[in-house]
This record gives structure tokens, sequence and C-alpha cells, in this order.
């Protein structure tokens, strides 16, 4: 798939688990180091399926890919670095801190953020957002914006 704007690829509704990471995938073509995704949804929505498309575009096997639930942070290193974060578990700003978020923001990788609304302050201009919502026929309905880089 040839990368094209963030833009064009949504909103998008997946059926399948495997739909939710062919287009995590094609949106991931177009990440550039330093990028920052921050991705929204309930448990189960496809978070964590989307960023193993991510991962596949930067050649990750995303099989090797798995929520870091309870470990706030899994480290994929390659030919670019991923970053994957779940913040569900944070419950206060000196737990935010103590899990090093802003260290990884400003690493140099690519930053994918699940439950992103615990560091929604330290997320940089230029952020991308990715909303995964369960639809009533049990489609994901996936939804992109990005924070106002001004």
């Amino acid at each position: 798939m040839a990368a094209t704007s963030s833009e064009s690829m949504f909103p998008f509704d997946s059926s399948s688990e495997k739909q939710t990471r062919a287009l995590g995938k094609q949106f991931g073509l177009g990440l550039r180091v330093g990028a920052v995704v921050a991705l929204i949804g309930d448990l189960g929505a496809g978070k964590t399926q989307f960023v193993k498309g991510i991962a596949e575009a930067f050649g990750f096997p995303p099989e090797d890919v798995s929520s870091p639930t309870f470990t706030i942070a899994h480290e994929y290193d390659g030919s670019n670095v991923l970053y994957h974060m779940d913040l569900y578990r944070i419950a206060s700003e000196a737990e935010l801190h103590q899990a090093g978020i802003e260290e990884y923001l400003n690493a140099g990788g690519i930053c994918l953020i699940e439950w992103p609304q615990r560091a929604e302050h330290l997320l940089p201009p230029g952020t991308h957002f990715v909303r995964i919502t369960h639809q009533s026929d049990g489609k994901r309905r996936i939804e992109y914006s990005r924070l106002n880089t001004v």
C-alpha cells in the first residue's frame, strides 16, 4: 500500500481485527520519527490491533506486539524505534512522571499512546488522534484528528 494523507483514510468502518490492522499499517506508512499517536477508545475497541498495523509498517511482526497495560510501555527497536504506551493504570500525575512519559515523548522515536487522556497536557502540537468506537452492528468506527500545530 502506498502512503496516503492521513485525513483521506478516515473515517473508516472496520469489520474485523484484520481490517483494523491493515488501516493501522497504511496509517503507519505516513508516520515519521518524532510522531506521537494518541489512541482513544474503550477497552476492547481495537487500539492494540491498530498499533499492530503501525508496527508492521515499520517491519515489526504484529504477533510480537501486545498491550503494555501492566508494564506501561513496550519498546520495539529496529531501523526506527516504536514506543507503545498504555496509560490505563496511571492514576496520578506523580505516576505519570515516574513512568517516564516525557522522556518517551522526547526520545526521538514514534510514540503510540493508549489512554492518552491521562497525559493530554504533555502531548505536543501535531499529535495524531485516532478514536476507535464500537458500533451497534459490531463494527468499529475509526476517526482521525490532529492536535493544533499552531
